[in-house]
């Protein structure tokens, strides 16, 4: 009977137990947890904080008790403090086991450096279950009137949204010019910027906090976050939301790293019989064919799945994934594909003030990059075409796709525009040709 060990469970742990099972009923599976609690998204903790998710809905799959009855495995509560490439793992509590099969999949933490007086209390992260509940807890208190947030970012702008929305004076600031400088193009950045601002949060760009002061000559004691070029702003909280580091102390030195575990198509690391899968690895970013953390709940999911089916004893692969932001947000959508740092042919449809928005930018046969406002529905078939032109440079849009743009908000004449910057116009000249009576077999 083969023995697994899954450690971190998360939604690429699920995914991978999940898979496990079915191809394998009999197999022994121990998952490590340090939080006994069954996998919950963490871009669902903004949604409880804020009062729109009841607890039991940031748990997509269930209670872990739930999932027990389905998906047998045995818990083991407690803090793993090493993974050896010998495939043992060992806990703080110095038990060690060895398996046949394990999974790495602890995913990744909140990360910020330390800001000068700022005191733990008022410090709030929002990645994890307990982050979620720290703030909601402050927030119930009716206390706080007024916050910071560092950091632009998907989770930043969900954070400031639901302190707005709670009357709280918010101040969203980031070290960058704009918002989701990782995935907007500038005059999208500027867009989404106005509308924040309408929406009654204040934008700090090209500065952060540099430190903490508490004023005291008050009935309450005051906060106050001194900002980098002296501006000085009172903030009962202050919330970062500037990154993650992934968790990979546990890897011993047998497991390749480089900021992340690497791991190949199949989710295998360096050592044999040992697999990563989440936000604690660094897959294959197709776009650019380097090794890369894309920190992305579908992601985990992907990986997850494929690390579980080979460790059962079957062959899959994930090739990998583009850069992908998906978020709505003050009765707005941001859709980001792909790299916005790489210049080319740009193409745009619509309108930056109502309706649907789209900017393409297209390079050496593919689309480079793509920012869409205000309308999910086309998303899903634009990423899959740029997925394909990755796999199959000459692929183009099927007639029914292109249908079901147009039913979207897109027209023809910028769907063609569109293959056109991609193929050539030579490519669609030849298709039209060929599509003209008396030129069949």
């Amino acid at each position: 009977m083969r023995t697994y060990a899954i450690v971190g469970f998360g939604t690429a742990g699920y995914h991978a137990l999940k898979a496990i099972r079915r191809l394998d009923a009999g197999g022994t599976v121990d998952v490590y947890t340090n939080t006994g609690l069954a996998p919950y998204n963490p871009m669902l903790t903004t949604y409880y904080t804020g009062g729109k998710l009841s607890y039991r809905e940031m748990f997509p799959f269930g209670s872990l008790e739930e999932i027990q009855k389905t998906l047998p495995f045995r818990c083991i509560c407690d803090t793993v403090k090493a993974v050896a490439a010998g495939r043992t793992v060992e806990t703080e509590n110095g038990g060690v086991r060895t398996y046949d099969k394990i999974l790495i999949a602890t995913g990744a933490s909140a990360f910020a450096p330390a800001i000068p007086g700022l005191e733990p209390e008022r410090r709030f992260f929002m990645r994890t279950n307990e982050d979620a509940l720290r703030l909601r807890r402050a927030l119930e208190d009716k206390q706080v009137k007024s916050a910071v947030v560092v950091g632009a970012s998907m989770v930043g702008i969900k954070v400031a949204e639901l302190l707005a929305k709670r009357g709280v004076r918010t101040v969203l600031a980031d070290l960058a010019a704009c918002m989701f400088p990782l995935a907007a193009y500038e005059d999208v950045a500027a867009e989404i910027g106005r509308r924040v601002e309408q929406n009654g949060v204040s934008l700090r760009f090209g500065r952060t906090i540099d430190h903490v002061e508490l004023e005291s000559a008050h009935p309450r004691p005051r906060q106050i976050a001194v900002m980098t070029d002296g501006e000085r702003l009172e903030a009962d909280l202050v919330v970062l939301c500037i990154g993650t580091r992934a968790n990979i102390g546990l890897a011993d030195s047998g497991i390749e790293t480089d900021r992340a575990i690497l791991v190949n198509e199949r989710m295998e690391t360096s050592a044999e019989g040992i697999y990563a899968a989440g936000d604690c690895c660094a897959g294959t970013n197709i776009q650019s064919g380097e090794r890369q953390i894309i920190g992305l709940w579908a992601n985990a999911n992907h990986q997850g799945t494929a690390a579980g089916i080979n460790m059962a004893g079957g062959n899959a692969r994930f090739e990998g994934n583009i850069l992908h932001n998906i978020t709505h947000f003050m009765d707005m959508d941001f859709i980001g594909f792909g790299d916005n740092r790489i210049q080319g042919e740009t193409l745009v449809f619509g309108s930056l003030k109502q309706g649907l928005y789209l900017k393409a930018v297209c390079r050496d046969g593919r689309i480079a990059g793509v920012n869409i406002l205000d309308s999910y529905p086309v998303s899903g078939m634009i990423k899959n075409y740029m997925l394909r032109l990755f796999q199959e440079p000459e692929s183009r849009l099927p007639p029914f796709q292109i249908g079901m743009l147009v039913k979207a908000g897109l027209t023809e004449e910028f769907i063609e525009r569109l293959e056109a910057a991609v193929h050539g116009d030579q490519g669609r000249a030849a298709e039209s040709e060929n599509s003209m009576p008396g030129n069949g077999n």
